[in-house]
């Protein structure tokens, strides 16, 4: 009798552990289905909301001037000063023409004024004095792509440019060690000894003191009329400040080696903000 009882108990048990075997089975088999998230999109580009609701992509500043006369479409890399030097204008007057914060932040796509406004149009915002000018910062490379830009075709004055330069003196002593080349050599280079003077070439107005343009050291830029700009660079002092006027022959600058690979000065003459070979306006030695 009793073996009878414990054959049953066994048989129920059995029975018990199969129902639960296959129990488990059966959630094993019915598991919930993955989301794949990997097939979503990107995050989409950052807009901003308008008034209305709506939302639109940022623009850069000016666009709506893109291409017209007189305008300039900044590139990656581009700074305020390198482009006020090949439009042959001071950098500040720029940052004036456009409204310019922060005359070290600009950013590829604005479109900037490079010729004066007329003067219905001026609107003098000034530049905060605490903007140094040493090494004006590159617009980001990491914005929108600008499109190739259209050269402006800034206006020839009435007077005749050449006549204005007939009488520049030298800018230092030293021979050429350099001559001009448009593509390698924007201007001429002249040697000498550390401390050797460095003289305007003519009256004009200091546009630029301080070493904020790569490849060209301590640097000074005058301004002698609507046409003409030069430069004298790698300078150990500088001795004039900004808007100040000098006299032709006034020392300033010492001449030194700052960003070259010797004492030398690099001296370049802008004509309407293109470089041009300084030889043809100083004097015969």
């Amino acid at each position: 009798m009793r073996d009878r009882v414990f054959a049953g108990v066994q048989w129920v048990c059995l029975g018990g552990a199969l129902s639960l075997a296959a129990a488990c089975s059966s959630v094993n088999l019915n598991r919930a289905p993955v989301e794949d998230r990997a097939s979503k999109s990107a995050t989409p580009p950052v807009v901003d909301s308008t008034a209305s609701g709506t939302s639109a992509i940022r623009q850069p500043a000016g666009v709506a001037n893109a291409g017209r006369p007189g305008y300039y479409t900044v590139k990656p890399g581009d700074t305020l000063l390198r482009i006020a030097l090949e439009y042959g204008q001071s950098f500040r007057d720029l940052a004036n023409w456009n409204q310019l914060d922060n005359p070290n932040r600009i950013e590829v796509g604005q479109v900037l004024r490079v010729i004066p406004p007329l003067e219905s149009e001026v609107t003098v915002k000034p530049v905060p004095k605490a903007v140094a000018a040493a090494s004006p910062v590159s617009a980001p490379v990491d914005s929108a792509a600008a499109s190739t830009p259209t050269l402006p075709v800034i206006p020839v004055p009435t007077t005749t440019p050449d006549a204005v330069s007939s009488n520049w003196i030298w800018p230092a002593s030293g021979a050429v060690i350099a001559a001009f080349d448009d593509v390698k050599n924007k201007g001429v280079d002249l040697g000498g000894k550390l401390g050797d003077p460095v003289l305007a070439v003519a009256d004009g107005r200091v546009v630029y003191v301080g070493a904020g343009l790569r490849g060209y050291g301590n640097l000074v830029i005058l301004k002698h009329d609507n046409v003409f700009l030069t430069a004298y660079a790698h300078n150990r002092t500088l001795l004039v400040k900004e808007d100040q006027s000098v006299l032709k022959g006034q020392k300033i600058a010492e001449m030194g080696s700052s960003d070259a690979d010797r004492v030398k000065l690099h001296f370049e003459v802008r004509r309407q903000g293109k470089p041009v070979d300084p030889l043809k306006y100083l004097p015969t030695r």
